[in-house]
């Protein structure tokens, strides 16, 4: 019997949260009531699914408070540390060439796109060469509150 399960989103142009299996595929579009505990619970569901993952992806979670605050955060989760940090680099280079590209040409680009590099480059070894820790397949960024969400 497939497995498939959706729940349903506050506001009815959003799909909710909703497994494909066929495509072995968790689409999450969805705008609901939390407690305060939502955070902890989102952070251990996404570090547990980590595993499950065939590649590491960003998830983008934006909260809207009752003030009429908007807090985002990019997690990130995948089958392993690497695979977290290759998207980490990914989801970098891609922000700093949009960025860049409104005012600068391709070969200026590459330059700043290869000092990015060697920064995540770095980053691993410094990691590889701590103490061994135990392995997170999740991160969690908190984004600038004051930047617009590009889409």
């Amino acid at each position: 019997m497939p497995m498939s399960w959706k729940t349903r989103s506050l506001e009815p142009e959003e799909p909710g949260i909703e497994y494909d299996e066929a495509n072995r595929m968790l689409y999450l579009c969805w705008t609901g009531e939390i407690g305060r505990s939502f955070q902890k619970v989102l952070e251990s569901s996404l570090e547990a699914l980590g595993p499950y993952a065939e590649e590491a992806v960003e998830v983008d979670v934006t909260f809207y408070q009752d003030s009429g605050e908007q807090e985002n955060q990019l997690l990130f989760v995948g089958p392993n540390a690497q695979s977290v940090h290759e998207a980490q680099r990914r989801c970098m280079l891609e922000d700093v060439s949009a960025m860049l590209e409104r005012q600068f040409g391709k070969e200026s680009i590459d330059e700043v796109l290869a000092v990015v590099n060697d920064l995540f480059d770095r980053d691993w070894r410094d990691k590889a060469s701590q103490p061994k820790k135990a392995e997170r397949a999740f991160e969690t960024y908190t984004r600038t509150p004051n930047r617009k969400n590009l889409h």
